[in-house]
């Protein structure tokens, strides 16, 4: 029987990553043969994969990496079982290899089919499912070129990417500012321009069917009801919609007995808050249409047109 010495056990866990029991258990096993011992684990990882397979993996990291010349980016979620793993020093050095290797691929798939020290990644992610024994797994996997992309991430939990057209002064402020507002509001396309009308008629049924359910209830316990949308975009908000919220403003404010001198004062307020009422979706969904969340006066159109340039996309990964 070979003699298992302390070098050997360290050996093992620098290479593999488990536990230095893990790791003596593997050799005494593998007689002292390291690449035995090295199967033995992964052996150990399959076993624990297969049996974890319908956990649910909703914790984990999510990190990202901006190549050299600030032209392409990456952004991953490692994901595991539990939060206390998710916080782990070693899994965390794991999930920011991974997303460094990552930038080199198109695709999920043929990342987790690409080599990782010997072996593939989707390999190397079981063998780390043995190791910690947990169900580990890449989530989010997003890849973003322009001609400056920049990054952000919020507490290991949300990473996003923006790319710009240009690689302006500050960019690097710009795109980590969006990617910022991209990783707290989310978005799913650039403008409201972007939406197809049937969308946003289906959105606004969608809506008005949950605020009347809503309301059946409310009135049924006597609370106050909401108010039900007629718009929800402003694609939806024709030259005919706003002059009309203009003339209800001017009635308002004659019905409340404003002298009409002061009135010019008030209805662009006013009609910027019907706006503002009846544009949720934009606010939701349209990135460039929200409320910057730096300075809520602004919206972040306002805010990238400071830099003389065009988001040319963003890409957003979240845990959970």
């Amino acid at each position: 029987m070979a003699t298992i010495t302390a070098a050997d056990v360290n050996k093992l866990r620098q290479t593999t990553g488990a536990g230095m029991m893990d790791c003596k258990k593997a050799l005494v096993e593998a007689d002292g043969d390291f690449d035995k011992a090295i199967q033995v684990l992964r052996e150990k990882g399959q076993k624990v994969a297969a049996n974890r397979s319908d956990r649910e993996s909703s914790e984990g990291a999510a990190v990202s990496f901006i190549n050299a010349d600030n032209t392409k980016g990456a952004i991953i979620t490692l994901n595991c079982e539990t939060d206390f793993v998710g916080k782990n020093e070693a899994f965390v050095t794991l999930a920011k290899e991974l997303v460094e290797k990552a930038i080199n691929f198109s695709s999920k798939e043929e990342f987790l089919a690409s080599d990782f020290n010997g072996i593939t990644v989707a390999e190397k992610l079981i063998e780390q499912t043995g190791v910690i024994g947990e169900k580990i797994e890449i989530g989010g996997f997003e890849i973003l070129e322009g001609a400056f992309v920049g990054s952000y991430v919020h507490v290991n939990k949300i990473a996003a990417l923006t790319a710009i057209s240009a690689a302006v002064p500050n960019a690097d402020v710009l795109t980590k500012d969006v990617s910022m507002q991209v990783a707290s509001m989310g978005a799913d396309t650039l403008s409201y321009k972007d939406f197809d009308p049937a969308f946003v008629e289906s959105e606004l049924a969608a809506r008005i069917a949950v605020i009347e359910k809503d309301n059946e209830e409310a009135k049924r316990l006597g609370k106050t009801l909401k108010n039900v949308p007629k718009y929800i975009s402003f694609s939806q908000l024709t030259e005919e919609v706003l002059k009309q919220a203009e003339e209800d403003a001017k009635a308002e404010l004659k019905a409340e007995g404003k002298p009409e001198q002061i009135w010019d004062k008030i209805i662009p307020g006013k009609v910027q808050r019907f706006i503002s009422d009846n544009t949720t979706l934009d606010q939701e969904k349209a990135l460039l249409d929200q409320n910057f969340i730096k300075d809520d006066s602004k919206k972040v159109s306002d805010y990238v047109k400071g830099f003389n340039v065009e988001i040319s996309g963003f890409k957003r990964v979240t845990l959970g």
